[in-house]
């Protein structure tokens, strides 16, 4: 049979496990009944298998028949804080847990991708290790760094030369499209802690205090004329304020006063770029007034880059196995933000989205990733694993030519 034969032949047990995982979402790093799940669903496959210390990471190894270099595949299985919304039979029965992302269908994706490569074994020039890893949202801060800190990269005795990974999309793609693009794939996603120091007082006596608000204000819009008017548009840079705080009376000045956002950029230079220029943006606006700040520029994800060489690779297997009508290039950068990028940082791959949304639904207006209503169609289950498998199967043989 088929490599897509096989997987369409898997189909039934990847849908139950899908569900299964759907219906009992689990967040962050301590991911116990999903890890037990994939343990289970991989029990009796000649696989090498640890599981994390510092978190319910689970990796596997399978070692082909023929000596070679490694390749790695990931899945990330964690949920999301939110309550379903969508009326599935197998909906979340965890309050404030849902699969709003996917995780359930790249989980089992991979345990399908694992079972794949495992009854090909002889074909196998190399290795290649199973990254199921929690938390990629990073409700803990995220699982990529703990799983590389306990040498993940390493489980097979080598550095994988290349990685790869997918994403479902409830909305960003018809459904069973492919799509990756060279270069960097997604943003990187920092956060940005400022305070403003003043001197209290009473409302009616501005005069006699040291009003940290108003100086938090020109802050806030300060921001936004310095993204605009020192970052190149070609290599943009997104931040939003989503929290201010400040007093606790209408008519009490208060001591301090800050605010938090997110940022977001698409390259190093441009990171580096807002670290530094926030702080002395902010430290002139406030000596202006009299008043002190204090500026926390907390590192998140870095920006997600594709390989070329294996973005091109990544199509081009699309291309052979599915056809060409499969695949597009994704025009820009997202926004969001991936962990995986810190695999990436130290090896060579692809990321690809997978358009997910149920074809008897319009893709471009269903509700998006991270909606309490996002649906994701299980019929893209078996392709997704076919094709993780077979960009090993020939990731490995072309090292071999």
């Amino acid at each position: 049979m088929t490599l897509q034969a096989d997987a369409r032949a898997l189909a039934p047990d990847l849908v139950s496990l899908r569900r299964e995982l759907h219906a009992d979402p689990e967040l962050g790093r301590h991911l116990i009944r999903t890890q037990r799940r994939v343990l289970d669903a991989l029990s009796g496959l000649p696989l090498e298998i640890t599981t994390g210390r510092a978190l319910a990471s689970v990796t596997a190894v399978l070692r082909g028949e023929r000596p070679g270099p490694t390749v790695l595949l990931r899945g990330d299985m964690d949920a999301l804080p939110l309550t379903e919304d969508t009326g599935l039979p197998y909906a979340s029965r965890v309050p404030g847990a849902m699969h709003a992302c996917g995780h359930d269908l790249h989980t089992a994706i991979l345990v399908g991708a694992a079972r794949l490569l495992s009854a090909r074994r002889r074909e196998l020039a190399g290795s290649v290790v199973f990254m199921f890893q929690p938390d990629e949202e990073g409700t803990d801060g995220g699982g990529a760094v703990p799983m590389l800190a306990e040498g993940l990269l390493h489980a097979s005795g080598e550095l994988p030369v290349a990685a790869y990974a997918l994403h479902v999309s409830s909305n960003r793609l018809p459904f069973g499209v492919f799509a990756t693009r060279p270069g960097t794939g997604s943003a990187a996603s920092d956060g940005l802690t400022v305070t403003v120091h003043g001197r209290g007082g009473h409302g009616a006596s501005p005069h006699r205090a040291a009003d940290p608000i108003p100086v938090l204000c020109e802050m806030v819009t300060a921001l936004q004329t310095f993204v605009t008017r020192r970052f190149d548009i070609h290599d943009p840079v997104v931040l939003t304020v989503g929290i201010i705080q400040g007093g606790t009376k209408r008519n009490v000045i208060p001591d301090h006063a800050g605010f938090e956002a997110t940022v977001r950029t698409f390259s190093r230079a441009a990171r580096e770029r807002v670290r530094e220029g926030t702080a002395t943006l902010f430290a002139g606006i406030a000596a202006a007034h009299g008043l002190t700040v204090d500026v926390d520029f907390h590192d998140g994800y870095p920006a997600l880059v594709n390989d070329p060489a294996e973005a091109a690779f990544a199509a081009s297997t699309v291309t052979d196995l599915f056809g060409a009508e499969r695949f597009v290039r994704t025009p820009t950068p997202t926004p969001g933000a991936e962990d995986m990028a810190f695999v990436m940082e130290q090896v060579p791959g692809a990321f690809l989205m997978l358009g997910a949304c149920p074809p008897d639904r319009d893709w471009a207006t269903v509700p998006q990733n991270h909606s309490a209503q996002a649906v994701f169609d299980d019929a893209v289950l078996p392709d997704g694993a076919a094709l993780l498998a077979e960009l090993a199967l020939r990731r490995l043989r072309s090292a071999q030519a």
